[in-house]
């Protein structure tokens, strides 16, 4: 039977030491309470005995081991009486220490003391003051909680990192378990992730690569490896079974250039079990604090391709998607793929071959066509010529810089120069002439408020123009910050030759666009509409390098077999287009004698 008499009942004894409680001494101590416990039930008469003790466990929080078996046997009617040191070593949150000690052991039929309060339920006096004492536990733990908050924003703002527990790729060093090393074996892993998404592969393709590959996920690496230690109950039997979300955080990690993240993660009050994620631009980043594993040119290049979606129900990707822009209204161009067959047969029965299509159009008249308010133009172009200039635009820089060096960086230099006096004019107006517009509105608003005063416009209208115009100013504001944030950034940026410099000495073959190198070389395309008024269809076509832009490799001048050459082709290209235009005529004039005969015949 689970009911038993009031002598058979356990007299349970309850002890709690959280790591703040420490500090004061040796007074708190398990055993202290322990002996302390003892002593009072032996003196009091008190038999059958059992411990139940929480050692490193906080008050505020009441998820405890011996906690929760307490209550069991409480729950089963084998607890008579509970006795603790004092209502703190119950908890410190008031709401939840006074619902136990007032209601639950009430209802349960449980004798409650707390020795040093000298609180006995079956005296109700002596709990009169027992919600005070609750209360100032809580206000000690909310104080201990902010002092350690403090200790944590100041640690975190003086660049120290937050956690000792280095993320994979690293590891802790032995002499300075505040130091990470880079640890061989796993950052090979983490450089493959990254170029692995430079090609163009997805999270979830990176896993299954790396599953195939028979590489150990993190977890169970760093569990062979000795660094953690999980419980009985982890899962060892899919050692390379590598999640789409452990991709993407690696991917995301600003640690793997080198650099401490703090405050990633927040609380809003210390009674919060779980903590929340903390938006980035609340993150406190400090720069080279220890060996990066992957440069920052490619984690930013990774962050650019991860943002891009990617169709893959054609087979592999575009890696040109994303980086295609239309030059009349700026937005990205849709690449369009469809897999014809390689031979079909028309309506007369000619076998024809028909190549699979695969070309880029403007998205805004893709978009707007559907809503029957087209706007913009096609704009089309084939993948395979975006690929053939991008590949060529690729070569040629990079041939001059690997033939002149000096030359290709005073040039970037100029350019630069030339670009940020431009937008440095342009924002000085900008900002000039929306500062004006801000100094108009503080006098609308100053009038529409003495209207009001004098009765001449309506609460209603007041609040409705005043709301308008503080809106206005407020995007005004923000736009005024950006720009000047934009102007004092600008400078003479010799740094970004150099960057690309490094690139091209990175690559050796240039015979193939690979996606690594599209990833790597393009910055965006942008594509014109095609000009048909000559008679040849014409279509311009930039191509914006990263850290560069558009450059220009000096071109010299045409050799006169070349300007030939380029006549003899303008004139073939002429003969059939104008072959086309006799065929087209021909054919016309047939129909239409086949339609007056067939009329003729009619009649």
């Amino acid at each position: 039977m689970n009911r038993q008499t009031a002598n058979e009942k356990i007299t349970a004894l309850y002890s709690r030491l959280s790591r703040d409680d420490e500090s004061i001494g040796d007074s708190l101590s398990i055993q202290n309470q322990k002996a302390m416990l003892e002593k009072y039930a032996a003196q009091n008469g008190f038999f059958n005995i059992a411990h139940f003790s929480d050692d490193g466990f906080s008050g505020g929080n009441f998820d405890r081991p011996d906690w929760k078996r307490l209550i069991e046997e409480i729950e089963k009617g084998n607890v008579g009486t509970v006795i603790s040191k004092d209502m703190s070593r119950i908890g410190r949150d008031y709401l939840q220490t006074g619902f136990y000690t007032e209601v639950f052991f009430r209802e349960k039929g449980v004798r409650f003391i707390a020795i040093a309060n000298n609180i006995d339920s079956q005296n109700r006096e002596s709990g009169e003051f027992a919600p005070f004492l609750n209360i100032m536990s809580e206000w000690y733990l909310r104080d201990a909680s902010r002092k350690v908050k403090a200790s944590h924003k100041a640690r975190g703002m003086s660049g120290k990192r937050l956690t000792f527990k280095a993320i994979y790729g690293y590891m802790p060093d032995p002499q300075d378990k505040e130091k990470w090393l880079i640890d061989p074996e796993a950052a090979e892993i983490v450089k493959r992730i990254f170029d692995l998404t430079i090609e163009g592969k997805g999270p979830t393709q990176i896993a299954r690569i790396l599953h195939d590959e028979k590489v150990e996920r993190p977890s169970y690496y760093l569990y062979q490896k000795g660094i953690v230690n999980y419980a009985d109950s982890y899962d060892h039997s899919h050692p390379y079974a590598w999640s789409t979300n452990t991709i993407a955080h690696i991917i995301e990690r600003p640690e793997y250039m080198g650099h401490t993240v703090n405050f990633r993660t927040y609380k809003d009050s210390y009674k919060d079990k779980q903590a929340k994620e903390n938006p980035k631009e609340n993150w406190v980043i400090f720069e080279n604090t220890h060996a990066a594993i992957i440069d920052p040119e490619t984690w930013e290049t990774a962050q650019r391709l991860r943002k891009t979606v990617r169709r893959t129900d054609h087979g592999a990707a575009n890696p040109l998607t994303g980086l295609v822009f239309c030059a009349d209204c700026g937005a990205k161009m849709y690449n369009h793929r469809q897999p014809y067959p390689t031979t079909q047969i028309n309506k007369k029965g000619y076998v024809c071959n028909r190549p699979p299509k695969d070309i880029y159009t403007c998205s805004t008249y893709n978009l707007t066509g559907r809503r029957y308010d087209r706007q913009c133009t096609n704009h089309q172009i084939r993948t395979v010529v975006l690929r053939e200039l991008a590949l060529d635009a690729i070569q040629s820089v990079s041939r001059f810089v690997k033939t002149n060096e000096a030359e290709f960086v005073k040039q970037v230099r100029e350019s630069s120069a030339v670009r940020q006096e431009e937008a440095a004019k342009s924002h000085k107006r900008r900002i000039a002439k929306e500062q004006k517009r801000i100094a108009e509105l503080n006098t609308l608003i100053r009038r529409i408020y003495e209207d009001n005063v004098n009765g001449k416009l309506t609460d209603k209208r007041f609040e409705l123009l005043s709301q308008e115009y503080e809106q206005e100013q407020d995007e005004l504001e923000q736009s005024i910050a950006r720009l000047q944030a934009e102007l004092d950034s600008f400078h003479a940026d010799s740094a970004r030759a150099d960057r690309f410099i490094e690139i091209v000495k990175k690559h050796t073959d240039f015979s193939e666009l690979t996606p690594q190198m599209i990833a790597e070389y393009i910055e965006k395309i942008v594509v014109h509409e095609a000009d048909k008024s000559s008679g040849e269809r014409q279509q311009q076509v930039d191509i914006y390098l990263n850290f560069i832009g558009r450059f220009e490799v000096p071109a010299p001048a045409p050799t006169a077999e070349e300007m030939e050459a380029e006549e003899k082709a303008r004139r073939r290209r002429e003969q059939c287009r104008e072959a086309q235009r006799r065929y087209a005529a021909k054919k016309k004039q047939k129909q239409q004698e086949q339609e007056t005969a067939a009329q003729n015949k009619g009649a």
